[in-house]
């Protein structure tokens, strides 16, 4: 499983993005493809702000179709979200981003999916030294 971060979407929609190539191409050729619903939230929002009304459309029917998993935050997600956030402040590390890490933490996977370098490079999360940072 590869958790998406909200950039890889916004640059994979926009052909000004400097990554625009290598996130679309991650969007299309990896099977296994999950994302955090506060970034589904974030995204969509971010989306639509940018890019319109249709842009949002079509990405909530990509993230709803069979080549996504949702993953929902547990109890104790929201906990660890907390608790990076107040451990990161320096970062001004959000909710969306601690919740990314809690739940490659509770699910166990090393590799994300950002092109936010700053954070994720940072965070030392409790399962392993450092994330693997893909495109």
């Amino acid at each position: 499983m590869l958790l998406v971060d909200t950039g890889i979407f916004i640059a994979a929609g926009d052909r000004h993005e400097p990554h625009h190539q290598s996130c679309g191409h991650l969007l299309r050729s990896r099977t296994d493809l999950a994302i955090v619903a506060p970034v589904v939230a974030e995204t969509a929002w971010l989306v639509e702000d940018r890019l319109g009304p249709h842009a949002e459309a079509s990405f909530l029917r990509l993230v709803t179709s069979d080549r996504f998993d949702i993953v929902d935050l547990v109890p104790e997600d929201y906990d660890r979200c907390l608790e990076l956030i107040k451990t990161y402040d320096n970062l001004g590390l959000g909710f969306v981003d601690s919740s990314i890490i809690a739940v490659a933490e509770r699910l166990g996977q090393s590799t994300l999916a950002t092109l936010n370098h700053r954070d994720f490079t940072v965070v030392r999360p409790t399962h392993r030294d450092a994330f693997d940072l893909v495109p």
